[in-house]
């Protein structure tokens, strides 16, 4: 009976295990290859675009006036590679009310989409190297530092520190009530009381970007070159591994209406679109 009980136990683990890696990237396109260093992608659901922060440059951290907002459309077809022009080197980017909230360096650069002009800038002090946002259903933005290794909070056109003592946070999604954020090859959820709950970790490569898939199920890049499929339980799988060719998976973006993902090759100045089946 107990080896009749252990070979049940096995099985179900196996099917488990099965089921839990049966997740693959199917790709549907690619753009040209005539984005300038784009390092994020953000879907607009409203008007059926992305948007695609161009940092431009050798220097990803340079203050030289070269980045750029692309817009690209769900075909792949570049519209335009500099929509909004004049900033340094914009990384992670959220929406909220028309508006796009940019990551730049020291600043929060806000552009008004339907006009497609920066409508202000906001500083946040202290802050060396912002580089992911999102934007809870209140409008207040969370963006991380991944050079002063903090988490700044900015509502009302004020920023201050939410939290500190970080290792490499990078990634960060506001979904619903519900916050979690990268940091140094990890998923952490935010507790109310600021402390982190890990979900996973061993995600080497610089973790990027982060989506909710369903249900509690997220997709993962790390900046080195690989996505990750994150299930419910914490366990994972590897879905792309683009390292040995050295194109880079950076701040994905996300329609989770036909669970296409979108990913930022960085050096290699294009966007690639893959379904998640």
């Amino acid at each position: 009976m107990k080896k009749l009980v252990f070979l049940f136990v096995l099985s179900v683990c196996f099917l488990t295990i099965s089921y839990a890696q049966q997740h693959q990237l199917i790709k549907k396109w690619e753009t040209d290859t005539i984005l300038k260093v784009p390092e994020s992608v953000l879907f607009d659901a409203n008007n059926k675009v992305l948007y695609v922060a161009n940092i431009d440059g050798t220097e990803p951290w340079g203050k030289d006036g070269k980045g750029s907002v692309g817009k690209v459309g769900m075909d792949g077809k570049i519209i335009k590679v500099d929509w909004v022009a004049g900033l340094n080197a914009p990384k992670g980017m959220g929406l909220y009310k028309g508006k796009l909230y940019v990551a730049d360096l020291e600043n929060l650069v806000v552009i008004d989409i339907a006009k497609g002009s920066i409508e202000k800038t906001i500083a946040v002090e202290n802050a060396q190297g912002l580089n992911d946002v999102t934007i809870d259903k209140n409008g207040v933005i969370y963006v991380s530092d991944s050079k002063a290794k903090k988490l700044f909070r900015v509502e009302n056109g004020k920023a201050e520190l939410f939290l500190d003592s970080l290792k490499g946070p990078n990634g960060v999604l506001m979904r619903g009530d519900d916050f979690y954020i990268l940091d140094a090859g990890g998923m952490y959820k935010v507790e109310k009381d600021k402390s982190l709950t890990k979900i996973t970790d061993g995600m080497e490569g610089g973790t990027d970007g982060i989506e909710n898939v369903t249900g509690n199920d997220f997709i993962i890049s790390c900046w080195a070159g690989a996505v990750w499929y994150v299930n419910a339980d914490g366990t994972k799988q590897l879905l792309l591994d683009t390292r040995a060719e050295k194109k880079n998976t950076a701040d994905i973006g996300f329609d989770a209406k036909t669970k296409i993902v979108y990913v930022p090759t960085f050096w290699k100045n294009s966007v690639v679109a893959y379904e998640v089946k």
